[in-house]
């Protein structure tokens, strides 16, 4: 289903206390921006904000950040978050292909939350786990990189743990069927939460890669 576009949506961003404009102006310089040094996760297609809201909310010491494509969907997250006074969360409007404009090397975990499969082989490189985006990574992350993906497709996430391994990434934990098994600690997305209450399976994976070895 199509959102319906909100009329000047990109000027209302600039009213959210969380949004941040003009971001790769701040390339490098994120941790100042915090004002901590403490570590920066970010979310790559944040959609409406339920993950990374209550994953700011839960983490007080870890700062993150949300980026999305598309100004109607972000607006949305922004009306959400701002309900909220949270310094360790900034949203930011960006197309994840320019990744590497707007980071070096501060990002210290990805999450890749029900990405777009992109189910057409001739569009594999779109996928946000094909070799284009995780060199793209390397140029975002710090000395160490740490990947976590969540996908209710099986053939996006096969397709994924094989560019992972193929890349050097090492497999920390891994679920084929999230809800069965111990969901301690678990943060959903809007997504999962609609799936899972369908009984699709959700499929997990957690991958890492040191830099410096």
């Amino acid at each position: 289903m199509r959102l319906r576009n909100i009329k000047n949506a990109s000027d209302k961003l600039l009213k959210s206390k969380h949004y941040l404009d003009e971001a790769k102006n701040h390339r490098g310089e994120f941790k100042k921006l915090f004002n901590n040094n403490n570590e920066i996760h970010l979310e790559i297609g944040m959609g409406k904000g339920d993950f990374i809201l209550q994953m700011a909310q839960t983490y007080p010491n870890v700062n993150f950040i949300g980026i999305e494509k598309f100004d109607t969907v972000l607006l949305k997250a922004c009306k959400k978050i701002d309900e909220y006074d949270l310094k360790n969360l900034i949203l930011i409007r960006y197309d994840a292909t320019l990744i590497e404009e707007l980071f070096d090397k501060e990002i210290d975990h990805i999450y890749l939350n029900f990405s777009d499969p992109w189910p057409k082989n001739r569009h594999a490189h779109r996928r946000l786990t094909s070799d284009r985006f995780l060199k793209r990574y390397d140029k975002v992350f710090s000395a160490d990189a740490k990947i976590t993906q969540k996908t209710d497709n099986r053939s996006l996430f096969e397709f994924s743990l094989m560019n992972f391994v193929d890349y050097g990434y090492k497999i920390k934990d891994i679920s084929l069927d999230l809800y069965k098994t111990d969901l301690k600690g678990n943060i959903q997305t809007e997504y999962e939460r609609k799936f899972s209450s369908k009984g699709d399976k959700i499929y997990k994976v957690e991958v890492y890669k040191d830099y410096t070895s």
